[in-house]
């Protein structure tokens, strides 16, 4: 199965509003899930402008990392191994930040920016879709 097909895959969860699917083809096979509290549903309910700029304004003063792939996180390399990064710890461009594992294999997370970690947006061993937030760093000039 092609990541062409599973982002396809990831995508059809996200406007069907689905927390999990498994496809079995000739192809191979694949489960998805997703955390159903990272994304609001059709019936939130509106949030006021003020807030929203101010939600704005916060979000521009930082660079979201954000996943490339659906997978597993984890923010250590072994289970019983100190995280690559906490929240307050200093990283530059190209340090790792993460690993997040896709059928088998582990992808490296890097900073892409020098900065500080502000925060660690999911928990060790979470589920994450693409283009979901796993860290927000606060730039240093």
């Amino acid at each position: 199965m092609s990541e062409t097909d599973i982002r396809k895959y990831a995508e059809l969860m996200g406007e069907l509003g689905l927390t999990g699917l498994e496809i079995n083809e000739q192809k191979g096979s694949i489960r998805l899930e997703r955390n159903e509290g990272g994304r609001a549903g059709a019936g939130a309910a509106a949030v006021p402008a003020e807030l929203e700029a101010a939600q704005q304004s916060v979000a521009s003063s930082y660079t979201e990392v954000k996943s490339p792939i659906v997978g597993i996180f984890y923010q250590a390399s072994m289970e019983n191994a100190e995280p690559f990064v906490k929240v307050g710890d200093k990283v530059k461009k190209g340090d790792v930040l993460a690993i997040v594992e896709a059928m088998k294999l582990m992808n490296e997370i890097t900073a892409e920016v020098d900065g500080i970690v502000r925060e660690v947006c999911v928990q060790n061993g979470q589920a994450v879709d693409y283009s979901c937030t796993l860290f927000r760093i606060e730039e240093q000039g």
